[in-house]
């Protein structure tokens, strides 16, 4: 008996379907949450004014959407502050916002991501730049929490290389320190 062109119709489509869904679920999986976007987390990081000042040691992040190394790391730091949020402040700073300018020429900023750890008080004490493997950050984090030197706090991975606006040329991060 043969199948009626409608029945196969129905079939092929159903096959499409299917196939079409479990490449957006494949996909799905793939792509980075936008909770782990580095935007999100801009927004649920706690301002620098404020964590400088609550008696919480802070880890402030000087970061860039382009910065694929920032990205790179975007994934665990999200669950590096659900693990520490309760007793360490989470601080980004976008260098591609002049707000940070001041910031940026203070630390020395001049590849990201970049770290700057304070202390209880708000005081800076140590400072990282480049990708750090999540082990090396929960190291660095606890020394923080418990009042210890910063282990490791020179350049470990890959950075992108930024430099900061100054009055006599003004540099945009996107160009990687090449002149506009």
């Amino acid at each position: 008996m043969q199948a009626s062109p409608v029945k196969s119709i129905s079939n092929i489509l159903l096959v499409l379907a299917a196939v079409v869904l479990a490449g957006a679920l494949f996909l799905a999986q793939r792509l980075p949450s936008p909770a782990l976007s580095l935007e999100a987390q801009a927004r649920e990081a706690v301002p620098l004014e404020q964590a400088l000042t609550n008696g919480k040691p802070t880890l402030a992040e000087f970061y860039a959407d382009w910065c694929t190394s920032c990205q790179a790391m975007a994934k665990e730091f999200a669950e590096l502050k659900q693990t520490y949020r309760d007793r360490l402040n989470f601080s980004m700073l976008n260098v591609d916002n002049t707000k940070w300018l001041p910031e940026m020429r203070t630390y020395r900023v001049n590849g990201i991501p970049h770290f700057v750890f304070f202390n209880r008080s708000g005081q800076a004490i140590a400072q990282s730049i480049g990708e750090q493997p999540k082990a090396v950050m929960i190291e660095k984090i606890e020394a923080l929490l418990q009042n210890q030197p910063i282990p490791s706090t020179e350049t470990i991975g890959q950075t992108s290389d930024f430099q900061s606006p100054n009055t006599a040329r003004e540099v945009s991060p996107r160009s990687h320190g090449q002149n506009s």
